[in-house]
């Protein structure tokens, strides 16, 4: 929506020397491989206009909002904003509202929109952004609901609250993909009136739905039949003498007949458009329409970061793994191993301590980064389409999780040495033993958020979790050295972080705890630095958090 928000209205940029708002599809078409999910289609959306995409389920509606928004390329055809071609001109500011929530709902609702501003508004003014804040909620209807957690709200007002996310830059365009999908009527009515209090102050809305009263609150409806058929575009009187039906739900009933649809001829895309306001107007200058710019990488990066510990902070169950998974695998560890078993028992006792000590700091990195990135899917993939790097994204996680993984790596090794499970040390030998640990969580956190980037759901990530772990118990060397190991376990075994991290520990450790060496490290070797282990873990470390930042920035 080409427009910015005022006190309680939005106002048409018409108002601020912008173009008129005007969206054009160009016989636009999609296929996946051999399969075509979308037709040549073609149709226009004027200033202050709802059109509606309607048809059956795998018809091709999202496909379709997709293309308009940029985020799949049209196969042929084209689409323009005001002129620009969208997959072709990046200042074409289009605000795309999925099914899913894309505001975090562990925060007040005000302070998430606060954070989603400083994102996407080039201006650093923090007074500012809350200003726009504010009047971007008062636009909505949701002003009274500023400070309430967004988890908290009904779920016509989490729609829009994600819409109200989406307002914040002053888009051109507000495309909206079912926004009342699983609504009740009352909610799905209250939603639809907001749409056309926006659109009445000049939004450009286009929207999927499967709601025949969605259908009859939009100015225009574009019905796709199966296969992505565009076969009517028109007001819903026009639909309905054109179906030749008395209700535009018996449409649906048509649309699954090929044999009684309506010639593509018969509905003109252009039906009952004004079309001396629709004629192309000149692009103008984008840099001086609002929501052009982005933030840069420091601030995204700051502000990535403040929202990822704020939402630590304020999600018990997070702050329950956070500190409560630790606390009782250190517990486990203090009364599984003896006082003195070091001393007692060098060459066995010592290196299961060891062994377990160093796999408690790849558990701690490993479920610290596991979930911290598939659980904000469907935001980030927002946030990035709107202009979020993902290598800000990925530091913000690093630098908020590192501080808790080193400090609950300390408390493990101060636990255990105070209940006399470590030999004697020195402040600066015990500061060695943590620097490892450190590093091992820290390649673990990396290897986390990559397995996190890469799975769809939670409960893929939950099943990941042992599948990853289980090789690090048995290729580490601590069950089966290294050199002992066959030659596919030992090439699996480099790529372990298991594996150096017991390296590395266990030849630090055993230079303090015993002149009996015959175990130290995965291949129970007496010579060898504690250098190689400690790079290859910074190699993994630095290897895993690029593969991360890859894999979001491809999608």
């Amino acid at each position: 929506m080409a427009a910015t928000v005022t006190t309680g209205r939005v106002t048409p940029v018409a108002a601020r020397v912008a173009p008129p708002i005007r969206l054009e599809v160009r016989a636009a078409t999609a296929r996946a491989g051999t399969a075509i999910l979308l037709r040549p289609v073609t149709f226009r959306a004027g200033m202050g206009e709802i059109v509606a995409i309607a048809g059956g389920s795998g018809a091709g509606k999202s496909t379709l909002l997709d293309v308009i928004a940029g985020r799949r390329r049209a196969d042929r055809g084209s689409v323009y904003v005001d002129g620009r071609r969208v997959t072709d001109d990046e200042t074409v500011c289009c605000g795309y509202v999925p099914q899913d929530d894309i505001i975090h709902t562990d925060l007040p609702l005000a302070r998430s929109l606060e954070h989603t501003a400083a994102l996407r508004l080039a201006e650093p003014n923090g007074c500012r952004r809350g200003l726009v804040v504010r009047r971007t909620l008062d636009a909505v209807g949701l002003t009274p609901h500023a400070d309430s957690r967004v988890g908290s709200l009904s779920g016509g007002q989490r729609k829009r609250a994600c819409i109200a996310a989406e307002l914040l830059p002053g888009p051109d365009l507000l495309l909206l993909d079912e926004p009342t999908a699983g609504l009740d009527p009352a909610t799905a009515a209250d939603v639809m009136g907001h749409l056309r209090d926006l659109a009445e102050s000049g939004a450009t809305i286009v929207m999927t739905t499967h709601s025949p009263a969605d259908l009859a609150r939009c100015d225009r409806i574009v019905f796709l039949a199966p296969g992505g058929t565009q076969v009517f575009t028109g007001t819903p009187d026009e639909a309905l003498r054109v179906f030749d039906v008395d209700r535009l739900d018996e449409v649906y009933e048509r649309l699954g007949r090929p044999e009684i649809l309506p010639s593509p001829a018969t509905s003109e895309p252009t039906t009952s458009m004004d079309h001396d306001r629709l004629e192309t107007a000149p692009a103008g200058d984008a840099a001086a329409q609002p929501g052009r710019s982005r933030a840069g990488w420091w601030r995204q990066w700051r502000t990535s970061t403040v929202r990822t510990a704020e939402l630590i902070l304020r999600n018990r169950l997070t702050l329950a793994i956070l500190f409560g998974s630790p606390l009782a695998v250190i517990g486990m560890l203090a009364v599984l191993f003896r006082p003195g078993a070091v001393e007692t028992d060098a060459s066995v006792g010592t290196t299961h301590l060891v062994f377990w000590i160093v796999f408690s700091a790849f558990f701690f990195g490993m479920t610290y980064g596991l979930l911290q990135i598939v659980t904000e899917r469907a935001i980030f993939d927002r946030e990035r389409a709107a202009g979020l790097r993902a290598s800000a994204f990925v530091a913000a996680k690093v630098s908020v999780l590192l501080p808790f993984l080193a400090a609950v790596d300390a408390a493990m090794l101060w636990i255990l040495d105070a209940n006399g499970q470590l030999p004697d040390t020195s402040r600066a030998q015990m500061l060695t033993l943590w620097f490892t640990l450190a590093l091992t969580s820290a390649a673990a956190l990396a290897v986390g958020l990559a397995a996190s980037a890469l799975v769809r759901t939670a409960s893929q990530a939950t099943l990941a979790l042992p599948m990853l772990c289980f090789p690090q118990v048995l290729f580490a060397g601590a069950i089966v050295p290294v050199v002992d190991m066959a030659l596919p376990g030992r090439a699996l075994s480099a790529l372990l972080v298991g594996r150096w991290g017991f390296d590395a520990f266990g030849r630090t450790f055993a230079s303090i705890a015993t002149d009996r060496a015959d175990w130290v490290g995965s291949g129970r070797l007496v010579d060898g630095s504690v250098g190689r282990p400690m790079w290859m873990l910074v190699a993994m470390f630095v290897a895993a958090t690029a593969a991360t930042m890859a894999v979001l920035g491809r999608r």
